[in-house]
């Protein structure tokens, strides 16, 4: 496509219709995001039909690290991505390509930096996420693969969100999709076919995007693209990785915190019900990470729209596409609300036939989901602000869940539920969760409030000078 023709593409965005934008980037971005889902729940359920419901337990152990590396990823993916759409709606073409050779510079060596170090200490860390002598060697085998593949999987996200918020929704979502479906086919085939167990799911992750990055490379080598790489984009420009690092700090800090929260999480699991409570949290939180994936697709949807009529001052559209997101939202996650309280036993036999597994991670999901109808919106609200540069209110809000209210109930509530009660403290780990999502979104909605009154005095003030 010539880059006149782009540059239109681009400019739709402060013209077309609000609802067919948002259903033009939010479905390949939920297609995409709904696969990506399905990329770790393809591994989940391998391993513990294939390798068994300890090696779940192991998986688990994993989420701290990936999250911590996935916070990384997101301080320079996120960032970029909301500067692309930004500089475009400002119609700053050269400074939009600046940003795609920054990404690809910092996330090379955030990457492999983070990768090296992990990998030379990965024993003590997965002791301090809770492992035993049981489990660890599954979540050594699986960790070892991936940590060597990081540099990887940091360029294919960074890239991924550079595609959709310059226009190319669709490519974004084909990388995802391939990379699931090439994992969900050598996944069967290294486990079971070559008996690699465990190990044999990473190296099958690793592949999927090493394929999915090659292909990326290519599209982004074609100059008829919009966005494209070029000589001189590659050198780090100190303002714009500043501006990178400010507004993907809201998603790393809450990476970084979920890193956290997960190890407290798993101790607190392991404390009070062994292992076996581990990996039915790990299926609990797969489970949940569907639905939260589609409302990031949504969201991914709403971030260049948003980003671009903000930077263009059209903020009746950033209105607009608000109120729809929302909606979309709020809708996907009380359908996993409803899966959540009336069919978890079904949800859950997917990753285990283990009956105690079955039965532990069921009555997880049903305290787990129990605020889910609210989440949707506390989602979209924070992300509302990082796409139009607000990163400190973003950051706030990120933390606000994480820090202020989940930290507090995993800290105390298992205490008061061994104490004081006959279920013992594992439940009290479970029940700090659906509290922690009320009073978050309490806040969120003060806050959004707050900001959407000075959206329509602004509005307003504008109707009266025309």
């Amino acid at each position: 496509m010539p880059t006149t023709e782009l540059k239109s593409a681009a400019m739709e965005l402060g013209t077309e219709r609000i609802r067919k934008l948002l259903v033009q980037y939010a479905v390949p971005a939920v297609v995409a995001m709904t696969a990506s889902s399905l990329y770790n729940m393809v591994d989940s359920i391998f391993i513990g039909h294939g390798v068994g419901p300890l090696a779940i337990s192991g998986l688990a152990l994993t989420f701290p690290l990936m999250n911590l590396a996935a916070a990384f990823g997101s301080l320079v993916g996120v960032g970029a991505a909301t500067l692309v759409s930004m500089r475009l709606g400002q119609r700053d073409y050269d400074t939009a390509r600046l940003v795609l050779g920054n990404v690809l510079v910092l996330n090379l060596i955030i990457g492999t930096v983070f990768g090296l170090l992990a990998l030379a200490f990965l024993d003590p860390i997965l002791y301090f996420f809770g492992a035993s002598d049981a489990t660890i060697g599954y979540a050594r085998e699986y960790m070892s693969v991936i940590l060597a593949g990081n540099v990887v999987t940091h360029m294919y996200l960074g890239l991924n969100a550079v595609l959709r918020a310059s226009g190319n929704p669709r490519k974004a979502m084909y990388a995802t999709i391939n990379t699931v479906l090439i994992n969900t086919a050598l996944n069967p085939l290294f486990i079971y076919g070559f008996g690699w167990g465990i190990r044999g799911s990473a190296i099958a992750t690793v592949i999927a995007q090493v394929v999915s990055l090659v292909w990326q490379f290519r599209i982004l080598s074609d100059r008829r693209e919009l966005m494209h790489f070029q000589p001189g984009i590659y050198r780090l420009r100190r303002r714009l990785v500043r501006d990178m690092l400010a507004i993907g700090m809201s998603p790393f800090l809450m990476n970084l915190t979920a890193c956290f929260i997960v190890i407290l999480i798993n101790k607190g699991l392991k404390t009070y019900g062994g292992d076996l409570m581990i990996g039915a949290y790990g299926i609990v939180n797969r489970l949940a990470f569907i639905f939260v994936m589609i409302v990031m697709g949504i969201n991914q949807g709403m971030q260049p729209i948003a980003g671009y009529n903000f930077g263009a001052q059209q903020y009746d559209r950033v209105l607009k596409v608000l109120r729809l997101t929302i909606v979309c939202a709020v809708c996907v996650t009380s359908s996993g609300f409803v899966v959540g309280e009336f069919m978890p036993h079904l949800a859950v036999s997917l990753f285990t036939t283990d009956e105690e597994l079955v039965r532990l991670a069921a009555d997880g999901m049903r305290i787990v989901f129990l605020c889910f109808p609210i989440i949707g919106f506390q989602m979209v609200a924070t992300n509302f602000f990082q796409s139009i540069g607000m990163a400190g209110k973003a950051i706030f809000m990120s933390l606000s869940r994480q820090l202020v209210f989940l930290l507090p109930g995993l800290l105390f509530l298992p205490r008061v539920f061994e104490a004081h009660t006959d279920w013992g403290g594992g439940w009290g780990v479970w029940c700090a969760m659906p509290l922690s999502d009320l009073l978050a979104t309490v806040v969120a909605f003060f806050m959004l409030t707050y900001q959407l009154r000075k959206f329509r005095a602004a509005i307003a003030a504008r109707s009266a000078n025309e």
